[in-house]
């Protein structure tokens, strides 16, 4: 394995844990994980990148190695977050993004919002959550009252072992040998002898906010990079989340210069299961020249 080093910046007042591989001075490649996930996941795809790139992978707030900040999370704050990561680590030319499922609609959305600090954005199994409507709003903030009454914790587990037991229940394509490495990052002690998740509980409580897809899909129309978006052949999250097709394909037109790559006997954690071929397309997306400099 590729071998990573660790930095830790203040990010608005919040430690931040960053994870790098390769050399200072090569291309910039910044990896955002998804929601329960950490920096680490994306050790198999950094592992099988041809060529020579310095990565970048946070851990969002509330999970991994960086800090907790208290009962709730707000989705603007990843934005926030991530901002101020690539005015420390980039500050002065267009960024390459991609990230994973919730990273994945950080970095969309932050391309739209911050156009012209995004040179290129990959879109890993990122397509946006069901519409809300209004109505949601009153049973919701009165469910997330409710939570914020009582402790909330993650399950234990009896050890690292189990905790790759349930990775692998929870997607049977993931690799015995890269569920247990997994489990190395993605546990922590619970302080009574086991292992539970490593990151803030706070995360399982119910957010409050109603999701207005409305709001992603005009961020969206405003990114003017290309775009790569990656999907599995295995659709069935986007099914079973209520994405229909056509709010799926409404999503996809919104982007004016797409790239679409389906990744086969895959399904939502591509970084997992298909490492080596998401890689190569990663690479050759964010390498390719632009259309300016081709002409």
């Amino acid at each position: 394995m590729k071998p990573s080093r660790s930095r830790f910046l203040n990010v608005r007042g919040l430690s931040c844990h960053l994870r790098e591989w390769g050399d200072e001075g090569a291309p910039k490649l910044f990896l955002l994980h998804g929601w329960m996930d950490v920096s680490a996941s994306f050790q198999f795809v950094v592992d099988a990148l041809p060529g020579n790139w310095h990565v970048i992978a946070p851990d969002w707030r509330g999970f991994g190695l960086s800090g907790r900040c208290g009962d709730a999370y707000w989705f603007p704050d990843y934005l926030g977050d991530l901002d101020a990561i690539l005015e420390y680590c980039q500050p002065d030319e267009p960024v390459r993004l991609a990230g994973h499922s919730m990273g994945g609609n950080v970095a969309l959305m932050y391309a739209g919002i911050r156009p012209q600090r995004v040179a290129r954005v990959a879109a890993l199994d990122a397509f946006g959550l069901v519409d809300r409507p209004a109505s949601d709003a009153p049973g919701r903030y009165e469910k997330w009252l409710g939570e914020l009454r009582a402790p909330v914790a993650f399950r234990p587990y009896r050890d690292l072992d189990g905790l790759a037991a349930r990775l692998c229940r929870e997607n049977p394509r993931l690799d015995p040998e890269r569920a247990r490495w997994l489990a190395q990052h993605l546990g922590e002690d619970d302080g009574c002898g086991g292992v539970t998740v490593a990151g803030d509980p706070a995360h399982r409580r119910i957010n409050p906010v109603l999701y207005r897809r409305a709001e992603a899909e005009a961020c969206w129309r405003r990114v003017l990079s290309p775009v790569l978006w990656v999907e599995p052949e295995d659709q069935s999250l986007r099914q079973r989340i209520g994405v229909d097709d056509a709010q799926y394909e409404q999503a996809m037109a919104c982007f004016r210069d797409l790239h679409l790559e389906r990744i086969a006997d895959a399904g939502h954690n591509l970084h997992h299961d298909q490492p080596e071929r998401l890689a190569i397309c990663l690479s050759s997306f964010m390498m390719a020249p632009d259309r300016e400099e081709m002409s």
